[in-house]
C-alpha cells in the first residue's frame, strides 16, 4: 500500500538503526510529545532498534491525559444538568473525574453520546431544538480548527442551542513549560507529524534559540520515527540544534493557513491548566466574545471544587516525563485499562496504556 508499505520496510529499518548506532556515542534522551508516536515506538519494536545510549521518554502528547481534572468534573456537572447533551470522542467518557465520569453519568441516565466530530454534534443540536447540546472541545491544535469550523457554521446558522466547553491545549508552550524546570535533561524532541501540519515548523523557532534543543517533526510509521531519531542524533552529536522535517509529505513551514484563520477568528489563547504541568500561561484556548452565545462557559454554571489527583497515581509525573508507568504501585495491581484509576491508562494514546499493552 503507497505510503505505508515503505513505511514499514524491514530492511531500510535496519539500515537507519545501524545508521543510528554508527553516529550516536554519547548518552542521549529524547521526548516523543505525542501519544501517537509513544503507542508506534511500543507496537514496532524501535527501543529494540536503538543503542544502548539512547533513551525514549514519553511526553504530555496525550491530549486527553493533559485534560486537567477540573475539566473532567466540569463535564461531568454538565451532564447532571437537565436538558443537556454531552457529546464527546471516546476516550473521554472513561476518564475519572474527582467523583465520577462521563460513562458513569450515562449509566445513571445521563444523555452522554459518542461522536467522530463536531459536525456529528451540530447533527443533534439540529436534531434536539428543545435541548442545549454541549461539545467538550479537548486535543490540540490538530482537532481545534474543526471544532472553530463547528462553532462558526453554529452561529451563521443562529443554531443557539449548540456550544463548547473548550479545553484545547497549545503544544509550544507545553514545550517551553518542560524545558524551563531544567531538570528533564532532554537533548531532543520528536515532533508530532499531525499537530505541526497546521501550526508549522516556525512554531518551535523558539524553544531551539532559547534552549538549543534539536527538534524533528516525525511521521507515525516506524521508519519516519527511525529516520526522525537519526536526523536527532546527527544534529546532537554535532551539537547542532535546529527544526527539521523528517514529515515532508506532509509538513512544512508554514502550516496551515487556513485552519490557522479559522482557529484565530474564534478562539484566542489562554493560561490553562495541564495535568501534572500546571496552569501554563498562554498554552490554551478559549472563546472569542463575538461567539460567546457559543461558548459552554458563558451559558451554564461550570464551578467546581478544587480537584485532587487519585491517590497513589503517577499520571503527573508520567506526563511530565520524570516517572514511567512501571514506576506506579497501582500499575497492574489497581490500574488497568479495565478499571483504569488516571486518563493515562484510558486513552489509546495513554502512556501506561503502551506499557500495559506491549510491555511485560
Amino acid at each position: 500500500m503507497k505510503y505505508i508499505d515503505e513505511y514499514r520496510d524491514r530492511a531500510v529499518a535496519q539500515v537507519l538503526s545501524h545508521k543510528i548506532r554508527d553516529i550516536s556515542k554519547r548518552p542521549v534522551r529524547l521526548m516523543e510529545i505525542c501519544g501517537t508516536h509513544t503507542m508506534a515506538i511500543f507496537k514496532h519494536g524501535i527501543r529494540s532498534l536503538l543503542p544502548d545510549n539512547i533513551e525514549l521518554v514519553s511526553g504530555p502528547g496525550c491530549p486527553v491525559c493533559v485534560t486537567a481534572m477540573e475539566e473532567i468534573d466540569r463535564s461531568v456537572k454538565l451532564a447532571k444538568t437537565p436538558g443537556v447533551i454531552v457529546t464527546t470522542f471516546g476516550d473521554m467518557l472513561r476518564v475519572p473525574g474527582t467523583d465520577s465520569s462521563l460513562d458513569a453519568e450515562k449509566a445513571k441516565g445521563a444523555d452522554v453520546r459518542m461522536v467522530y466530530s463536531t459536525f456529528d454534534a451540530l447533527k443533534i443540536a439540529a436534531e434536539n431544538p428543545d435541548r442545549e447540546t454541549v461539545f467538550l472541545g479537548i486535543g490540540f491544535e490538530t482537532t481545534a480548527p474543526t471544532i472553530a469550523a463547528a462553532i462558526k457554521t453554529a452561529y451563521q446558522n443562529h443554531q443557539l442551542n449548540f456550544s463548547v466547553l473548550s479545553a484545547h491545549k497549545l503544544l509550544p508552550p507545553a514545550m517551553d513549560a518542560l524545558l524551563s524546570g531544567g531538570d528533564l535533561g532532554i537533548d531532543g524532541f520528536i515532533c508530532p507529524g499531525h499537530v505541526t501540519t497546521i501550526i508549522g515548523t516556525s512554531s518551535y523557532e523558539n524553544v531551539v534559540t532559547r534552549y538549543h534543543i534539536p527538534c524533528v517533526v516525525v511521521g507515525f510509521e516506524p521508519i519516519d520515527i527511525l529516520q526522525g531519531i537519526l536526523m536527532l542524533a546527527e544534529q546532537i552529536e554535532n551539537r547542532r540544534a535546529e527544526v527539521e522535517i523528517q514529515y515532508k509529505r506532509g509538513v512544512t513551514a508554514k502550516g496551515n493557513l487556513g485552519a490557522l484563520r479559522i482557529m484565530d477568528d474564534v478562539f484566542e489563547p489562554c493560561d490553562s491548566p495541564w495535568r501534572g504541568l500546571g496552569i501554563i500561561p498562554g498554552s490554551g484556548l478559549t472563546i472569542r466574545q463575538k461567539y460567546a452565545a457559543h461558548d459552554a462557559r458563558a451559558r451554564f454554571d461550570l464551578e467546581v471544587p478544587p480537584a485532587k489527583e487519585p491517590s497513589g497515581c503517577l499520571c503527573a509525573d508520567i506526563l511530565r516525563g520524570t516517572a514511567r508507568p512501571v514506576d506506579c504501585k497501582l500499575f497492574r495491581k489497581v490500574c488497568s485499562p479495565r478499571n483504569p484509576i488516571g486518563p493515562c491508562m484510558v486513552s489509546s494514546e495513554g502512556t501506561c496504556a503502551a506499557y500495559f499493552k506491549y510491555s511485560d
